[in-house]
């Protein structure tokens, strides 16, 4: 009796290689193997492009919130001071700065004072935000002082005021301009609070990557902040940067005890934590929107050996009479499904990763050629859409291809080992 055939042996992937490539007048079933070949590849494609996509906006979003935002605010619960005011401003913020700079992992820590006001030149007005802050802690702002977009000198902070780029561009104006900037609240006087009115000259301009920021934010020198927002000797709030802002709220804790009895935090999660949520459901829902794709293209798979088995039907009979086992017709037309969907799976591979790699230029190509901006930054926040390609990405869309080509093979695998021979070859 002769010995059994080791599983997969060179003979099976011998004729699963002649059955695919055999033309339908052979009684193959050549154009439904290449349908399933270009469906598994674009669905893979897909799948990788759209993971790599989310995964750039989310590594934007998030990147020029920490760049340009604190990664943690300190500031004050509502307190009455002597004179019998209500406020939230920080007396004793240097020392209280000192205490939160020793807090193990604080990389910076910034007073601020902040205000909204009136920016205005010529007949154009804009509201934006003050940020008194001294050009020191300026400097040490990423997306503020290391920006590629920047226009004048930030060193001549003390000279005037730096703004964001959609400021500049709302009122018309550049380096070397005056801007009046207009607060309600004023100077004290015995008929009420007037209106106070400065006139700076703008010494730099920022773009952050931020829509929201650029449009409104605009620096000031702390002491000048102080003098204009009624703020002597005190400050808004405490701006603080951490070496590892994905993991802050593990030095809350310590940061409220450095803070003080009468110290509230507020983090970037905090700022933003709603909107990060809904990109982590889109991102789930993304992903099982593209997987449901491939597996309705893995599907084509079952069409393609179903109908190969039916045409192979005498073949399977030979196969059989000359003693090929149940496993080993199984094996073959296994082969047959899995060889499609490895093949597929590696030109989706490539095809993404390419599209993926190369994405600024192809999305520069579809603004020029729709004749407009398709991506708004003023609806998205950011300016820039870019795509990520992480190895986890790629290896999970190439265990979810062919996984799901080899489970969909099995079934008219199957089928083709379970044929009775002799049915097979009844009419022939």
């Amino acid at each position: 009796m002769a010995a059994p055939t080791a599983p997969f042996s060179r003979f099976e992937w011998m004729i699963a290689w002649r059955y695919l490539r055999a033309r339908r007048a052979e009684g193959g079933v050549s154009v439904m193997t290449w349908i399933s070949l270009v469906g598994i590849t674009l669905a893979v494609a897909a799948l990788i492009i759209t993971l790599a996509v989310r995964a750039g906006f989310r590594a934007e979003f998030v990147d020029t919130i920490l760049g340009a935002n604190a990664h943690v605010t300190v500031y004050s619960s509502t307190h009455v001071t002597e004179s019998g005011q209500v406020t939230r401003t920080l007396e004793d913020y240097e020392a209280m700065a000192e205490r939160v700079r020793a807090v193990p992992g604080v990389t910076r820590v910034a007073p601020l004072v902040k205000g909204q006001v009136m920016a205005s030149h010529t007949d154009r007005n804009s509201g934006v935000e003050v940020f008194g802050i001294t050009l020191e802690n300026l400097k040490t702002i990423p997306r503020i002082a290391e920006s590629d977009q920047t226009q004048g000198d930030i060193d001549r902070l003390d000279e005037g005021i730096a703004i964001g780029s959609g400021v500049a561009r709302t009122l018309g104006v550049g380096v070397g301009d005056r801007v009046k900037l207009i607060s309600p609240n004023g100077v004290k006087t015995p008929f009420g609070t007037s209106l106070r009115s400065n006139a700076y000259e703008v010494v730099y301009i920022f773009s952050a990557g931020r829509y929201d920021i650029d449009r409104t934010r605009v620096y000031m020198p702390f002491a000048e902040a102080q003098s204009y927002f009624n703020r002597e000797g005190l400050a808004d709030e405490l701006e603080v940067m951490v070496e590892a802002p994905e993991h802050v709220d593990r030095m809350m804790l310590d940061l409220i005890r450095a803070g003080g009895d009468k110290a509230l935090l507020w983090t970037w999660r905090d700022a933003s934590g709603a909107y990060l949520k809904a990109l982590d459901v889109e991102d789930t829902v993304m992903f099982v929107l593209m997987s449901v794709l491939v597996l309705i293209a893995s599907m084509n798979i079952i069409s393609g050996l179903v109908m190969l088995v039916k045409n192979k039907g005498r073949d399977i009979g030979i196969l059989r009479t000359m003693g090929l086992t149940e496993g080993s017709i199984l094996r073959v037309f296994f082969l047959c499904g899995a060889l499609v969907g490895l093949v597929g799976t590696i030109g989706g591979v490539i095809l993404g990763c390419l599209f993926a790699i190369y994405f600024d230029p192809i999305l520069a190509f579809v603004n020029g050629a729709s004749g407009g901006e398709v991506w708004d930054a003023s609806i998205r926040g950011i300016y820039r859409l870019p795509a990520v390609l992480r190895a986890q990405d790629v290896l999970t869309a190439i265990a979810l291809s062919l996984g799901l080509s080899f489970i969909v093979t099995i079934f008219p695998a199957r089928r083709a080992a379970r044929m009775n021979p002799v049915e097979a070859l009844r009419y022939e």
